[in-house]
């Protein structure tokens, strides 16, 4: 039979796809983005990198139906990381913002108004923590987010009965509700207007799961219904559970091919969570979590890979390939430019950004990552490339013989050559930044 050529060329001539074996393909139109930020989990945590002392089934899904990202680096605590996220630039050229403090001077060129301004609707659910909200609750909407349900940072629960601001008034009739699953159900129902109205979305999951129940209360939180807080695993579980019903919302509105889900947390997971309030005094158990064949005690807050070498994970339906992954190395400044560049916006002209998109490499156009990252707070930062790591106060570590950081080498002639090279790299890198201008 020789039909097949003229059936190809009839197709092309009609302007037909052909499908070509599940190759990824360049996105036509503005996505959706649903951008889920989990609290305090490690990539220890989850069973699509090697976790096994918690069930993540519905994380691990994203796993199987896009892309794993194995060397991705963000701050080690919550605050700053979101600063770079939403600013597109390191905390340091802000002026290394005020525990709980976003810029004002800064606030009209966030991530989610440059996404506005290229025509897309803009939401955010969960934990904020730039600013006290009974203060400013103008901040979110200034920051670029017509919509807002966020709880009360230093005010109330975040969990059980919580205490939630939505688009500027405190929510009432919360009594016994649970905090997750409200944000979850807020940012569903933005969706389905947003679909209702044929506009893309931008819809910022700033999960609270699976901070500790409090950080920012003298006094004791609601319990959950079984009489205490819940320990790690239950934290895990429900964020399993939350991030499952997105996931289940965007598929049952039909726009699982229109819709990029990324999945990030903040930092490493927790050395220690609440448990229970007694005697006036909350009660602390340590956490740790299977990996491979060894125990790792939470990360967050440190500097290591343990604390800011986390999971993400992307779907995009007709666009990335299932169950691909990739080592290139993705910083928390390069979402910024991925999602205006994935939603077609403009960056900011007079602003000096470090990151660099990865939209190419979730398209296959090329598989070159950056080639370092930097993160850490404050005076406690570092700069790393694959093979290599310099701590500002100069230890440097052979990441590949030493992932632990236990044997740092120093500058003197007793140094291999190759750690010399190194040294010198980096700290050329560190000089560009301009951290002390």
């Amino acid at each position: 039979m020789r039909r097949q050529p003229i059936s190809i060329l009839l197709a092309l001539l009609c302007g037909i796809l052909i499908p070509t074996g599940g190759a990824s393909q360049e996105p036509k139109t503005k996505p959706n983005i649903l951008f889920i930020l989990a609290d305090d989990v490690g990539r220890e945590v989850l069973g699509c990198y090697g976790g096994s002392s918690y069930e993540t089934p519905r994380i691990d899904s994203l796993a199987d139906s896009g892309m794993k990202f194995t060397n991705a680096y963000v701050m080690p605590v919550c605050h700053p990381t979101r600063v770079a996220l939403l600013s597109g630039q390191y905390p340091f050229q802000l002026g290394n913002p005020e525990w709980g403090t976003y810029p004002k001077k800064a606030e009209g060129d966030t991530l989610p108004n440059v996404l506005k301004r290229a025509g897309y609707s803009t939401a955010v659910a969960g934990k904020w923590q730039l600013a006290l909200l009974k203060n400013d609750l103008g901040q979110p909407h200034r920051m670029g987010f017509d919509e807002y349900c966020l709880f009360g940072w230093h005010e109330g629960a975040r969990y059980h009965s919580p205490f939630i601001y939505q688009n500027g008034k405190l929510r009432e009739g919360l009594q016994d509700a649970y905090g997750p699953e409200v944000y979850t159900d807020f940012l569903i129902d933005f969706m389905k207007d947003c679909k209702t109205k044929q506009t893309p979305f931008f819809a910022f999951y700033s999960m609270a799961l699976c901070h500790n129940v409090t950080d920012d209360l003298d006094g004791p939180v609601p319990f959950a219904p079984h009489g205490k807080y819940d320990d790690y695993h239950q934290m895990v579980e429900q964020m399993d559970r939350m991030v499952g019903k997105m996931i289940d919302a965007i598929e049952n509105l039909g726009i699982a091919g229109e819709t990029m889900i990324v999945f990030l947390t903040d930092n490493g997971t927790p050395k220690f969570v609440i448990t229970d309030y007694q005697d006036g005094k909350l009660v602390e158990e340590p956490v740790t979590s299977r990996f491979g064949d060894r125990e790792i005690p939470g990360g967050k807050g440190d500097a290591t890979d343990w604390g800011t070498r986390v999971p993400l994970l992307v779907r995009w339906d007709g666009v990335v390939e299932g169950g691909s992954a990739t080592e290139a190395m993705v910083d928390s400044v390069d979402f910024f430019p991925t999602f205006a560049e994935a939603g077609k916006a403009r960056l900011p002209k007079d602003i000096s950004y470090f990151g660099k998109s990865f939209l190419p490499i979730l398209t296959e156009e090329s598989n070159e990552g950056r080639e370092w990252v930097f993160a850490g707070r404050n005076e406690n930062y570092f700069v790393r490339t694959n093979g290599w790591k310099l701590h500002g106060d100069g230890r440097l570590f052979d990441m590949a013989t030493d992932p632990d950081e236990q044997e740092p080498l120093g500058p003197g002639d007793g140094a291999p050559e190759k750690a010399k090279e190194a040294r010198t790299h980096l700290q050329s890198i560190l000089e560009s930044l301009k951290l002390s201008d």
